[in-house]
């Protein structure tokens, strides 16, 4: 960093609109839904639509003349208005666009980066349209700094460095995962011994909670909690403890997109779509937490137009008892694998976290180039 920086002291970086030094290319005329009937798992050649959405199609399912070789920026420019570099070969539908560089003084890739981080200012001028989107102009009159080509390949050596170790640790992170679901289900999985219903282990609090309509709730320092965690932040409290919130809503709990039981502590507030456990140990209360979460809870919902979990459900739900010393073991077990899988300020996520602000900072400072003054 300190060997790039020192080297762009004085250097003269230039400036060009990115259509006059880059070559751009259209796509091949296709709908989603031919991409869908070409799609094969495995196939060698990616048609990108909007968004995530892409194809796998055989190099004779298009016209050769569609098909770009070209390491690549592609510019998805409709909806979800975004860069992508690829360096394989592709095509992608025809109301997108993408440039490659047959310039000997520019690395494709440095250009990338550059417009990655310019995402928002044409995701701005998307945002003018009723369906967000650019055309070609915004693009080919975007100006780009063009440093020594050397400077730019050390700028994406960084960068690239970075990005690999962000995707090695979230690898490990989706693998960590894996594990702990699997050590979890093993140590949750019980078929003999005696069970209770969670109205017996647990005392409900529901009774005392109470919805504030946004415009009503006075902001403050106090979690206010809904069916997936925090909604708010509010003046007064009506819980303060450690207690088990459990998610109402059914489509939720079938999807499991976001928490469906977890833990708080201290004050808090809470409004009548998550109901409120209070156990008598801090053992119990976790162990409960993970075993709602390791089993299937759609035979508890209830209601057609808006299906939920409601508290006569809840409380008939069946928890294995098992004694308080094998509570203990399997919770520290389980919160240990917890730390490293979800905590943010431990294990995995602190370090993909850490490494993304340190890639944001270093980023944004590489790509920092000072325009010349144009004299009037």
């Amino acid at each position: 960093m300190s060997a790039i920086m020192e080297r762009l002291k004085g250097v003269e970086v230039e400036w060009k609109p990115l259509g006059k030094v880059l070559v751009r290319t259209k796509g091949t005329n296709i709908t989603a839904g031919r991409m869908r009937e070409l799609h094969k798992e495995g196939a060698p050649l990616k048609i990108f639509a909007g968004g995530k959405t892409f194809a796998l199609v055989d190099f004779d399912d298009i016209p050769e003349k569609d098909i770009n070789k070209e390491p690549s920026i592609i510019v998805k420019s409709r909806g979800v208005i975004e860069f992508e570099y690829y360096d394989k070969s592709f095509s992608h539908k025809n109301e997108m666009w993408s440039y490659h560089s047959k310039n000997e003084n520019i690395n494709i890739k440095f250009v990338y980066y550059f417009l990655k981080i310019h995402e928002p200012y044409f995701q701005g001028l998307g945002s003018k349209m009723q369906m967000p989107q650019i055309a070609t102009p915004d693009t080919d009159k975007f100006e780009i700094p063009i440093p020594p080509l050397d400077i730019q390949g050390e700028i994406v050596r960084i960068l690239d460095n970075f990005t690999e170790l962000t995707a090695e640790l979230t690898a490990e992170l989706t693998a960590r995962k894996k594990q702990y679901n699997y050590y979890r289900d093993q140590l949750l999985s019980f078929e003999e011994g005696e069970w209770k219903a969670l109205g017996e282990v647990a005392e409900n609090l529901d009774s005392m909670r109470k919805p504030i309509t946004s415009g009503l709730r006075e902001s403050g320092e106090i979690p206010y909690y809904g069916a997936s965690g925090i909604v708010d932040y509010v003046k007064d409290y009506i819980f303060d403890g450690d207690f088990l919130l459990v998610s109402e809503d059914g489509a939720n709990l079938v999807a499991r997109s976001t928490p469906i039981a977890f833990s708080i502590s201290g004050k808090s507030w809470v409004n009548n779509h998550a109901h409120v456990l209070k156990f008598n140990t801090y053992a119990e209360r976790r162990y409960v937490e993970f075993y709602l979460n390791s089993i299937d809870l759609t035979p508890y919902i209830s209601g057609a137009a808006q299906p939920k979990l409601n508290q006569k459900s809840l409380n008939s739900i069946r928890i294995p008892n098992l004694s308080p010393a094998e509570k203990a073991r399997i919770v520290d077990i389980l919160d240990k694998f917890d730390a490293l899988t979800n905590s943010i300020t431990e294990g995995l996520p602190r370090e993909i976290a850490l490494r993304q602000q340190q890639y944001a900072y270093y980023r944004d400072l590489l790509l920092s180039f000072p325009k010349a003054e144009v004299e009037a």
